[in-house]
């Protein structure tokens, strides 16, 4: 019993971004968020509720060792709000971004058609915050498409999931 056990746990490490290395389109946020792109996303709360849903436009600055980008969202309730990325790459791979609502940097990497990024978010709801951990995962599709998967959670628990496409301009 106990073996079987310790092999239950052995696979809940969940994937590495570093498992994608050999997928392709290849990704680089530095060449993908480089100017203007947009995106359609959904957040899905725990027991399965689809709502708020929103739209997002960027504009990124990227060079080789990092950049800037900006984002303004739209909700489907009228809530508008920003966020201004700063990202600076560590090597090939790796990099930090910090935002005024992203509590202690975040840390990500890219490998193959995927970024994988973890940060904590502070988020405002009916007049008070709560400091989500985001589990942040990019996949490209294509030249001109992005699909984004972020899972969100509070004190171990799976608070949401949000679903985004981006397009490239």
């Amino acid at each position: 019993i106990l073996a079987g056990l310790l092999f239950c746990l052995s696979g809940c490490g969940g994937p590495k971004v570093e498992d994608y290395a050999n997928k392709t389109p290849a990704m680089d946020i530095r060449d993908f968020f480089n100017g203007e792109v947009t995106a359609l996303g959904i957040f899905i709360d725990r027991s399965g509720i689809a709502d708020p849903s929103m739209s997002v436009t960027m504009k990124g600055t990227f060079d080789k060792n990092g950049g800037e980008m900006h984002e303004e969202f739209i909700y489907s309730d009228g809530r508008r709000d920003t966020r201004t990325w700063k990202i600076a790459f560590t090597d090939e791979h790796h990099f930090t971004g910090t935002a005024h609502d992203i509590i202690g940097g975040a840390k990500g990497a890219q490998y193959g058609n995927t970024v994988h990024m973890e940060y904590v978010l502070r988020v405002p709801h009916k007049g008070s915050t709560y400091d989500l951990s985001m589990d942040d995962w990019m996949y490209k599709m294509d030249d001109k498409t992005i699909i984004n998967r972020i899972t969100m959670s509070k004190f171990g628990f799976k608070v949401g999931e949000l679903i985004l496409t981006f397009k490239k301009k």
